[in-house]
């Protein structure tokens, strides 16, 4: 790596990859922190911009709007309560509920430094550890894929609001609307009614934007519009905490961070996974359990230093395997292929220098999206100042206008609107949307390698054979009966 440093510095201190850096990085925090939007859809509308680039222009472009897109995506969830991107679900669990309490200021700035943390520092470690840990990646079958995304289902209906059978209710229609299309195998239509609209699946943004973003508009305008407390934003000084607050999360910081690089490394996961298994897990591990979901700082902690952890991790099979470790290294691939880079086992040895650099970008970018939330930290919050009959129509304004720069369809638009009836509905059952959200982004990933493993074996004992698929089957188990085992001995522990 040390060889590559004198290339690395001489493409970063250009002045035209300076100004590119710059400007990529405010792009996409745009693009983050509007709901309905992402960091990926950037990547995607300013990609063919890249084509007349340089190399070396075009990564550092490229991965400024991305990095940019993940790290601003907080700030809808925080201010708005709606998530800029599948990678910042869990952070409108306690984000939003500080926001109402009047600590709008320590919630942003909590999720800037913790999203500076788990980029920063997974682009140092993906820079180390690509090429070990992608051999470890490529060990894996579908056997373990599927382990993967069933512990994940079953870890997130620990966070279900209510009790476990309506997560689990809410999981199940999630996994039977990422059904509708083609089956991955033998390419069959399932409930697409012969509308060809339809065959292709659900739209991603369509259904969280519809389930979590447009429903929440409808409930909050029909409850009516109490007014906000004021935020002190002359009260934040540096960077709104403290380091002594820091130290208190570090444990949570930890933990956080390896959930985000290992789910971000398995090709097909992602910050829209991590950030919900690191919530979970942090909510399991505190004292203050009772406090997540009413603006608990340590719910922003985990989901955000797990999301943007997940953006070194899933670079590493990118690198590595030539295998998009999530949709924006899918982009990042095609266009570094344009530029004559092929990704693959063989790049470290023809194009070290620029795998290098990517890692190094990355981390350049944090650090410039650290200095950029900082300097507008204190403007943020004035969103809340925007009049309710501005504000609202404008939010439904921009989720019609993504659900179709998403599909270029207007029937997508009518279905997003069905969809914020289910979220509706699932508001007034109770229903947690969580659950909905993940089982819909893993089900086609868990349906396409359980049917890859039956096509060895025909039972599901297959799952439990190898030794990596069972523990996490054996996981997931314990995730489904622990609300169980928990209310026996919490009643045993009474009798006592």
């Amino acid at each position: 790596m040390i060889e590559h440093l004198p290339y690395i510095l001489s493409q970063v201190t250009m002045p035209v990859n300076l100004l590119l850096l710059l400007v990529g990085n405010i792009i996409g925090m745009i693009f983050g922190a509007i709901p309905g939007l992402s960091g990926t859809l950037a990547v995607m509308l300013f990609m063919p911009l890249t084509y007349s680039m340089e190399a070396g222009e075009a990564i550092v472009f490229l991965l400024s709007l991305w990095v940019g897109g993940c790290s601003g995506a907080f700030i809808g969830s925080v201010l708005l309560g709606i998530p800029g991107s599948p990678s910042a679900v869990a952070t409108c669990f306690d984000g939003y509920p500080m926001t109402k309490n009047g600590q709008a200021g320590k919630a942003l700035a909590i999720g800037m430094v913790a999203s500076f943390l788990g980029t920063f520092f997974s682009a140092i470690a993906g820079g180390f550890l690509s090429q070990t840990v992608a051999d470890i990646a490529f060990m894996m079958g579908p056997w373990e894929y599927f382990g993967l995304c069933f512990v994940a289902i079953t870890m997130v209906l620990a966070i279900s609001k209510g009790n476990m059978f309506k997560g689990l209710t809410s999981a199940c229609i999630g996994l039977l609307l990422a059904s509708v299309g083609f089956s991955p195998i033998d390419a069959e239509p399932r409930f697409v009614f012969d509308n060809m609209y339809l065959m292709g699946g659900l739209g991603m943004t369509v259904v969280l934007i519809g389930v979590f973003g447009v429903s929440s508009i409808v409930l909050s305008y029909g409850k009516g519009f109490d007014p906000l407390p004021a935020v002190d934003t002359k009260s934040i000084k540096g960077l709104g905490i403290t380091l002594g607050e820091i130290k208190e999360n570090i444990v949570n910081i930890i933990r956080s961070w390896l959930i985000g690089l290992g789910i971000g490394f398995l090709p097909g996961m992602g910050a829209g996974l991590s950030n919900l298994v690191a919530y979970s897990s942090a909510k399991n591990a505190s004292k203050k359990q009772e406090l997540f979901g009413k603006g608990n700082p340590e719910g922003i902690w985990a989901s955000e230093v797990s999301n943007n952890a997940a953006i070194g991790g899933s670079m590493i099979p990118m690198a590595a395997l030539g295998i998009p470790g999530d949709s924006t290294t899918a982009l990042l691939i095609g266009a570094l292929t344009i530029h004559g880079l092929e990704m693959g086992p063989m790049v470290f040895r023809n194009s070290g220098n620029v795998i290098y650099l990517m890692f190094f970008v990355v981390a350049l970018c944090a650090i410039v999206c650290l200095v950029l939330q900082a300097l507008g930290m204190r403007v943020f919050p004035m969103i809340l100042k925007v009049p309710y009959h501005y504000m609202y129509p404008a939010l439904l304004v921009i989720s019609f206008i993504s659900a179709y720069v998403d599909s270029s369809s207007l029937y997508k638009c009518g279905m997003m609107l069905v969809f914020a009836v289910v979220g509706i509905v699932m508001a007034f059952g109770g229903l947690p949307t969580s659950p909905l959200i993940l089982a819909f982004i893993l089900g086609p990933t868990l349906e396409k390698n359980m049917l890859r493993a039956f096509q060895n074996t025909g039972t599901a004992a297959t799952f439990f054979t190898r030794p990596i698929s069972c523990i996490f089957m054996i996981i997931g188990i314990c995730c489904v009966f622990s609300p169980i085992l928990k209310t026996i001995f919490a009643k045993m522990k009474k009798k006592a």
